[in-house]
């Protein structure tokens, strides 16, 4: 088991609305309850030795959504910001933020560059939080930065040098990508990295989902036998 753990675990974390719905609570009890599995995951992940844990948090489809509910979320983000950042630093978490930031307020920015300078010497595992972030905007950014970088012409472009131009350049593509809630898609998340990814669908709901989930999770994806398109 421990020569398969995955480098990269992503987790689409869904049914936060849900969960609360089944209980008779408002949809952001949902996303409170679904920050404790986000800790769960990260202590879990940390401790099987996964190199980098990425949480689909925000999509940029996710701001249509009702103006109090992503008002909510977003308050809700920035206080897990200030609560967990010391916990970060004290268990060597490193942690970034990637996605669209030109959408988030000031104060949000601000927030999420202080903890990324907290914890930016972290080395024992970076978590990355998606916020609002989409695959297509995530394509289409890179494709005009190498356009930019490239006026003569992309000819010669190979795909080593189109990935450096994504968000997630420095960061290796997800080994196992995990959906919670029972929905079997990828809604629009790193479509470009996820090419070889092993995906793994669970009707669990997000905020039930916890250390003993994850780690089943990781023994589902030790069993999974990775050819890369090659014949074994």
């Amino acid at each position: 088991m421990e020569e398969r753990i995955p480098r990269h675990v992503s987790i689409i974390m869904d049914g936060n609305g849900r969960w609360a719905k089944a209980r008779g609570k408002e949809r952001v009890q949902g996303h409170i309850e679904g920050v404790e599995s986000v800790r769960a995951c990260v202590e879990a992940a940390a401790e099987e030795g996964v190199e980098f844990l990425s949480l689909y948090a925000f999509s940029e489809e996710n701001w249509n959504r009702p103006a109090e509910e992503v008002s909510a979320l977003m308050d809700l983000m920035m206080l897990s910001i200030r609560r967990e950042v010391g916990s970060f630093v004290k268990n060597g978490i490193r942690c970034i933020v990637l996605g669209n930031r030109s959408r988030l307020s000031e104060k949000a920015r601000s927030a999420i560059e202080g903890m990324e300078r907290e914890t930016a010497g972290g080395g024992r595992m970076t978590l990355v939080v998606f916020l609002s972030y989409s695959g297509k905007w995530d394509i289409l950014q890179a494709a005009q930065k190498a356009a930019a970088a490239h006026p003569e012409g992309l000819d010669s472009l190979t795909q080593e040098d189109f990935s450096s131009y994504l968000v997630t350049a420095g960061i290796p593509d997800p080994d196992l990508l995990i959906r919670t809630s029972g929905e079997q898609r990828i809604s629009n998340y790193l479509l470009w990295q996820c090419a070889y990814t092993e995906f793994l669908f669970t009707d669990v709901l997000w905020p039930d989902f916890r250390k003993e989930e994850f780690r089943s999770a990781l023994r589902e994806y030790a069993k999974r036998d990775r050819r890369f398109g090659k014949v074994k």
